[in-house]
Order: C-alpha cells, then sequence, then structure tokens
C-alpha cells in the first residue's frame, strides 16, 4: 500500500473511533447527571436512564439511582421533570 491509501485508510479508522466514542458518551443509555432535589431542596447526583424520543434528542425515561437515598428509591422521582 502506498502512502496516501495508509492515510486515508487511518482517517476512516479515527473517524469511526470518534463517532463510537462521541455515542457512547452522550448518547443513549444510563448517565449520571445534577440536579436540585424537589424533595430535600438540595443538589444531588442521580442516576437516568435517557431515551431517544425524537431524532437526536434524548429524554430521561427513568431515575436509576441517588446520591442522596441509599438502596432502592422510595420517593415519587420528581426530579425527572427537573432533567
Amino acid at each position: 500500500m502506498d502512502t496516501p491509501q495508509l492515510l486515508a485508510l487511518g482517517a476512516v479508522v479515527a473517524a469511526w473511533a470518534v463517532l463510537a466514542y462521541t455515542i457512547r458518551r452522550w448518547g443513549p443509555g444510563r448517565a449520571w447527571r445534577r440536579v436540585r432535589c424537589p424533595e430535600k431542596n438540595v443538589r444531588a447526583h442521580v442516576l437516568v436512564e435517557q431515551r431517544e424520543g425524537d431524532f437526536g434528542r434524548l429524554h430521561a425515561t427513568d431515575v436509576a439511582a441517588c446520591s442522596l437515598v441509599e438502596g432502592a428509591l422510595t420517593c415519587d422521582k420528581s426530579c425527572l421533570a427537573r432533567l
């Protein structure tokens, strides 16, 4: 292979790697977010489940964990409206 072909192949592989990282980092799935808890009125870190509602838009659908609550969540998860 010539040098231009190797450079082109490297550019394609790098573009795919950047795309995969971007989707993994900022795409649908679970992500930690900071939000003000409406019940205790303090900042909390919550693990939210994100789904793609419309094309290119993520919507928080569920709260899996919260830094203010140990174990299973028993609150009404009203912090979802603030995400």
